[in-house]
């Protein structure tokens, strides 16, 4: 008589097929690539090509069309701010979210305050030029300076270690200098952002977050290209 092996809830999931639909330079891909990471779960990656989207991508996500998807035993999680959520929920080593209610609360709406208002702030300031810029800056730097009062007595948003906050703010740390350098501004200086300067170096000096940063040269080459766009369309005609 052949004997079975008892295998645990815990266990069937990280036996559970997993895929990663992303692009070599999103910003959001990113987030959940560092989660997965951060939580030691293995899965394959998949690279779109945003110009030729392939076939499974638009099964996967048929509403928006884009990514992050991730694909977990063939069920599609999408938009990655509820892709961090869900990894947190089904994967509970390194928690991401803080236990006590009112903490998790905070922590998601500081997370959409970044999405929300944060980058769209700062991309008005890559693709402005003039008097628009001039304001552009100003709206983001105070959006920033909400940013900055989180920090307070903390290494990162999360305390001692790398929450779902930090994830969401990840992009800060390397692309606000990619943009800052193309489009020749200065967002965050020691004097007005000492703390969130800190946290930029100790977020990107994080082991496996250096791992997954795309390569800077090609970030200024297609960022280059997206602002010489987007200004020509605000010169004067």
């Amino acid at each position: 008589m052949a004997s079975s092996a008892v295998v645990t809830a815990n266990q069937l999931i990280i036996m559970a097929e997993l895929k990663l639909f992303r692009t070599w330079s999103s910003r959001f891909s990113l987030r959940v690539v560092w989660a997965l990471d951060l939580k030691g779960i293995q899965y394959d990656t998949i690279f779109e090509d945003l110009s030729n989207k392939s076939s499974l991508l638009l099964q996967y996500n048929p509403v928006y069309k884009k990514v992050p998807v991730l694909v977990h035993n063939g069920k599609p999680l999408l938009e990655s701010l509820v892709i961090l959520e869900y990894i947190d929920e089904t994967w509970k080593q390194t928690p991401l979210l803080p236990e006590d209610p009112s903490e998790r609360a905070m922590a998601r709406f500081w997370a959409k305050f970044g999405d929300d208002k944060v980058l769209p702030s700062i991309w008005n300031v890559f693709i402005k030029q003039g008097k628009d810029q001039e304001e552009a800056i100003v709206t983001a730097q105070e959006n920033l300076g909400c940013v900055e009062r989180q920090l307070t007595g903390k290494k990162f948003f999360n305390g001692e270690t790398i929450g779902l906050v930090d994830l969401a703010f990840g992009w800060l740390a390397n692309l606000l200098s990619v943009f800052e350098e193309v489009c020749g501004v200065t967002l965050i200086d020691l004097e007005k952002f000492p703390l969130l300067l800190e946290w930029i170096q100790n977020f990107a000096d994080a082991p496996i977050i250096k791992e997954s940063w795309p390569p800077r040269d090609k970030l200024i080459t297609k960022y280059q290209a997206l602002h010489e766009v987007y200004t020509s369309k605000e010169a004067p005609k």
